[in-house]
């Protein structure tokens, strides 16, 4: 069974409002186990952040296992889409502003059952939380994963073809240039940085109808998103970029500032922020 809650917490700011000159912040983050992040502060830290959007991925819990306060921070209306399997996967989306619609799960009972996709609707914008698969797993994993980015191209070329605008943020499970991972080389028949999947990530920005938001305003080496656990990745900042906030191409100039935050360690991946000259009314 699909899974899907949504819920304003107790005080919620009635007056809030974006004017047409403010700025949106949306942050996206992989917590590799929602219960684990809180444990290390991660909701501590996102209460001073003053986010208006939140996109989560890797919740790894069944809604009615998060009863605690913080699993919906104050001020904020809280969308879970969990998997069926417990322990896996899972995306919520926390927001300031009240969405017009919600959308648990993108219509492929593959795909939804592992809770990989959530979209909420405000006026002419949508923000989705997305959870890519891995194939790091095996090679029936990574063929979902070619059968997934088949399908998820088409229905991007749909999108396109709306009168909406987008942004798709969270863990896309790709690397896509060299500058993206520290050891590109020794990683090139690795699922994350095979040809096939930087060829299909070509694609998609090939006419800049879709845009990577992080690299419109950062073009550094060595911004990483994700680090293993293996060894000391984190420490030496040996990582791969693979957390996005992928957008429509007309909101190229609506993004104003970038960062990816490292100064504590909620996750084997960091919370990828990003401010927009955006509102959530338009």
């Amino acid at each position: 069974m699909l899974r899907l809650i949504g819920f304003k917490c107790p005080s919620f700011y009635q007056g809030f409002k974006l004017g047409i000159a403010d700025l949106m912040r949306v942050i996206t983050f992989n917590a590799n186990g929602i219960r684990s992040a809180e444990r290390k502060g991660f909701f501590n830290w996102l209460v001073q952040q003053n986010a208006d959007v939140v996109c989560l991925q890797e919740t790894k819990a069944q809604i009615h296992q998060l009863t605690q306060p913080a699993f919906c921070p104050d001020g904020y209306h809280c969308y879970y889409h969990d998997a069926e399997k417990k322990g896996y996967s899972g995306v919520a989306i926390y927001s300031k502003a009240e969405p017009q619609k919600v959308i648990s799960g993108i219509g492929w009972p593959d795909v939804d059952k592992e809770g990989r996709f959530f979209e909420i609707q405000f006026k002419h914008l949508s923000i989705i939380s997305l959870y890519l698969p891995s194939g790091t797993s095996g090679e029936h994993r990574q063929s979902f994963k070619y059968q997934f980015l088949d399908r998820f191209l088409i229905y991007l070329n749909a999108l396109d073809q709306s009168t909406r605008d987008y942004i798709i943020c969270g863990d896309w499970n790709i690397a896509h240039h060299k500058i993206d991972l520290k050891n590109w080389r020794s990683n090139q028949k690795n699922s994350g940085f095979l040809p096939e999947e930087r060829a299909w990530m070509d694609t998609l920005f090939a006419d800049q109808q879709w845009l990577d938001a992080f690299r419109l305003l950062n073009k550094n080496p060595e911004e990483y998103t994700w680090w293993s656990n293996r060894g000391q990745a984190w420490a030496k900042n040996v990582g791969w970029r693979i957390d996005y906030q992928i957008i429509s191409g007309n909101l190229a100039g609506k993004t104003v500032s970038t960062s990816i935050y490292k100064e504590e360690k909620f996750s084997d991946h960091a919370p990828l922020i990003m401010d927009y000259n955006l509102s959530l009314d338009r």
